[in-house]
């Protein structure tokens, strides 16, 4: 992406962060956090959960213990506990963890960013199209972090990491909103909230097709393709995979293509994406799950010609993170935000308007 990114000046990348953060093509998930349950066996000594954790779960260090205890994100027989609980034998011990990220050096990039809201404990971002959340195979820089370890430098944050703690992650081309926690006390609280799908996720996806019904649910375990390493695969007989359940409602019928407003109850790569190519009605322009060809409509030339017009009007699928919404980590305050479709978006919905509209006048 550095083409994208010519403009920025070698004095802004004057301090490099040594951090963590999570490869997206090693998970199979958007959300970021780990969930452990462990029985205590019979003969079980008396001892105390965050030792005892510490010994069971491979790598795992002591503050990210703290920190699932303070989030009171560790259970014991399904009660949250203190990190001083004695472990008893047959004890049911479960815990929930902000995911342990891969090492990665991360050089502030002054990248533009629209911050939505900012605090000490988390900042939410409207992100453009065509950012990548975070560093991976293809790209080392021009990413989210990038450009958040920019801006806390530039504005003299004393952020932990330097760049930040992610708690989920949203497509390179899928526009809106998303939190990245400041401390990693905030990240295991946030992480713990996506656990037990608390959080409130609403998207807006224009997809190829009508619907006979104005709701829906798209049910469907997702894990990797077995033909395509980039592309996820639904597997309906749940024999690969993660479950995944995406709920949906129309908002206009354009006849050819339906814009429907989703919620999400888990988090998989690409589950918006994967889950409506495999009920026949991937997201227009999706060159990854065939959306980017005409799916639905006549074969005569002017329709062709309004088809490529909307693609060249959109170069990516049609997909934006409108609503999110979140318990403070902190205050405790409900927190909603909702966030305008972007300009490449909206004028595509209007070319269909419009379209639609002359056929019936």
């Amino acid at each position: 992406m550095k083409d994208r990114f010519e403009d920025i000046k070698e004095e802004d990348k004057k301090q490099d962060f040594v951090g963590r953060y999570q490869d997206e093509d090693t998970e199979e998930t958007t959300e970021l956090y780990e969930h452990f349950r462990i029985v205590a066996d019979p003969g079980q000594s008396m001892t105390r959960v965050d030792k005892f954790l510490q010994n069971r779960i491979e790598n795992v260090s002591r503050n990210r213990i703290q920190n699932a205890a303070k989030a009171g994100s560790i259970l014991v027989n399904d009660k949250p506990v203190k990190q001083n609980y004695k472990v008893k034998p047959n004890d049911i011990v479960t815990v929930v963890l902000s995911y342990p990220p891969r090492e990665v050096v991360i050089t502030p990039e002054n990248i533009p960013l629209e911050i939505v809201y900012e605090d000490d404990d988390l900042i939410v971002i409207n992100k453009q199209a065509g950012l990548v959340v975070h560093p991976g195979h293809g790209n080392f820089d021009g990413t989210l972090l990038n450009a958040l370890a920019f801006h806390f430098k530039n504005t003299n944050q004393n952020v932990e990491n330097g760049f930040g703690y992610l708690v989920h992650r949203i497509d390179k081309d899928t526009t809106g909103l998303m939190i990245v926690a400041k401390n990693e006390t905030a990240q295991t609280i946030l992480a713990k909230q996506f656990f037990e799908h608390s959080i409130t996720r609403r998207y807006q996806a224009l997809v190829w097709g009508d619907f006979e019904d104005d709701e829906g649910t798209i049910e469907g375990n997702i894990g990797r393709s077995p033909k395509d390493r980039i592309a996820m695969a639904v597997f309906p007989d749940g024999s690969q995979g993660k479950t995944a359940v995406t709920h949906y409602k129309v908002l206009e019928r354009f006849n050819y293509v339906t814009l429907t407003e989703c919620r999400l109850e888990t988090g998989r790569t690409h589950q918006i994406r994967v889950h409506f190519q495999y009920t026949g009605h991937p997201l227009f322009n999706d060159y990854l799950y065939g959306g980017d060809t005409i799916i639905k409509g006549t074969t005569f030339s002017k329709y062709r010609q309004f088809i490529e017009n909307c693609f060249r009007e959109i170069p990516r699928h049609c997909l934006h993170a409108k609503i999110l919404g979140f318990v403070h980590p902190t205050t405790g305050e409900e927190m909603y935000f909702d966030s305008e479709l972007p300009k490449d978006m909206v004028a595509v919905l209007d070319k269909w308007r419009n379209y639609i509209k002359t056929r019936l006048d």
